[in-house]
């Protein structure tokens, strides 16, 4: 039922250059799409248009060009660089006589290629079933014709509505799925925030180095490839930051200029980690001369999934690719850290980051050299389980002399629940 490649498929290319600047699109980042599709690019038309065409998107004289290089190269696909309405794409099928696919059909089938687990894989069916239920009429010549059903079709049903009927089922039956998969999400969530562990979640353009760099930091072995969208499904996995403690990472599929709307409602569970992370690292690949434009619209695809307020820390990866760029922290006037410049590849300021999230996430840090009286060794122990000892030694009652760290939030928490005076055995 879906438009699906073979491998060694070849295709024609099509983009235009729309004077309106929201309407444009990026060539290079189609020859990406297509080669992670593993499609072979016999050709590249290109055209210039103030606006879309109504029945062929591009004009008739330019429709009948792209047929006779399709007759010309035996090119068995044309790929639009460009959504296109059902009766469009219906249209040039017609006068090119093959097959032809937009913008969104191309990243759905990507999608479909790389989904893994169960879950990703229902994601990606719903979105193609959203995406084909406004194309069923193409290709089908029975369609129309009233058919008697046995079973399931009801009198004077067409199979067209029979078709359309069988659909809706099917994304109701994985919206109840996806609906579940949801709720598991939400337990985990509740639980982690019982507990308090902040989440952080890797956002960027696709192929910015997330999962290069969510592999460096945690050993994940995350399949990690120099493609778009070589990641689909969210990976989880814990940190021990210093001064902070056990911290969630989540790395979440790439995000692309003019995302399709069936994929943004279709990895909604997926994009909630990044709605309610404490803070987002925003990885760009600072090697792209369209870096600035990519950063405008992972920012504009947050805006649309609701986590536009989250705080942000930038990641600059891949500083091994420009010349004379050494790792650094760059803050801002309060002296926040902003922005860190590394290289998860090479291994280049990793420990830059560690610095960065461990003054992002745990605020004010207190220190303190505490007396402990043998009476005290309960506490003592819970000191140990949050990583907050610095240095230990014992005294001659038979008690400990501590000295602590730990974020301020943890040292109020600590003082106002336990059964013991802690802050009587504070050293002054």
């Amino acid at each position: 039922m879906f438009d699906r490649y073979d491998v060694g498929e070849q295709a024609i290319l099509v983009h235009v250059d729309f004077s309106d600047e929201g309407e444009r699109e990026d060539l290079a980042e189609l020859k990406m799409l297509v080669q992670s599709a593993g499609v072979e690019a016999l050709d590249v038309v290109t055209t210039r248009r103030p606006s879309p065409n109504p029945k062929y998107f591009i004009g008739a004289g330019k429709a009948e060009e792209i047929a006779a290089l399709v007759q010309a190269t035996s090119a068995n696909l044309i790929i639009f660089n460009h959504a296109l309405s059902p009766s469009q794409e219906r249209n040039l099928e017609h006068i090119c006589k093959c097959r032809v696919l937009d913008r969104t059909g191309l990243i759905l089938d990507i999608f479909a290629q790389r989904a893994r687990t169960h879950e990703g894989k229902l994601q990606v069916e719903l979105a193609q079933l959203r995406h084909l239920s406004t194309r069923l009429v193409r290709g089908w010549t029975h369609l129309e014709r009233q058919k008697g059903g046995i079973g399931l079709r009801g009198p004077g049903e067409t199979q067209l509505e029979t078709d359309r009927r069988l659909l809706r089922g099917r994304i109701n039956h994985i919206l109840k799925r996806l609906d579940k998969v949801s709720k598991q999400r939400e337990q985990g969530r509740r639980a982690r925030r019982r507990v308090e562990i902040p989440t952080v979640s890797l956002v960027g353009y696709t192929n910015a180095g997330k999962s290069t760099l969510f592999n460096r930091i945690t050993d994940a072995g995350v399949y990690a490839a120099d493609q778009l969208f070589a990641t689909l499904d969210p990976t989880l996995r814990k940190l021990d930051i210093d001064d902070v403690g056990p911290t969630i990472l989540a790395d979440t599929v790439g995000f692309i200029r003019h995302l399709p709307h069936d994929l943004v409602a279709a990895f909604k569970a997926t994009l909630q980690e990044t709605q309610e992370a404490q803070l987002l690292l925003h990885v760009v690949d600072v090697a792209d001369e369209r870096r600035d434009d990519n950063t405008f619209q992972v920012n504009e695809v947050l805006n649309e999934i609701d986590a536009g307020e989250v705080p942000v820390l930038m990641v600059y990866n891949k500083i091994d690719l420009v010349e004379d760029m050494a790792p650094r922290i760059e803050r801002d006037d309060e002296g926040k850290p902003e922005s860190v410049w590394l290289s998860a590849q090479q291994d280049l300021g990793i420990e830059l980051l560690f610095e960065a999230l461990t003054e992002r996430l745990s605020g004010t840090i207190v220190e303190h050299q505490l007396r402990l009286p043998p009476k005290f060794g309960r506490v003592r122990g819970v000191f140990y389980s949050m990583n907050s000892v610095q240095s230990e030694e014992f005294t001659d009652e038979g008690g400990w002399l501590l000295t602590v760290r730990m974020p301020a939030a943890d040292w109020q928490r600590l003082v106002k629940h336990s059964p013991e005076p802690i802050e009587s055995c504070i050293c002054h």
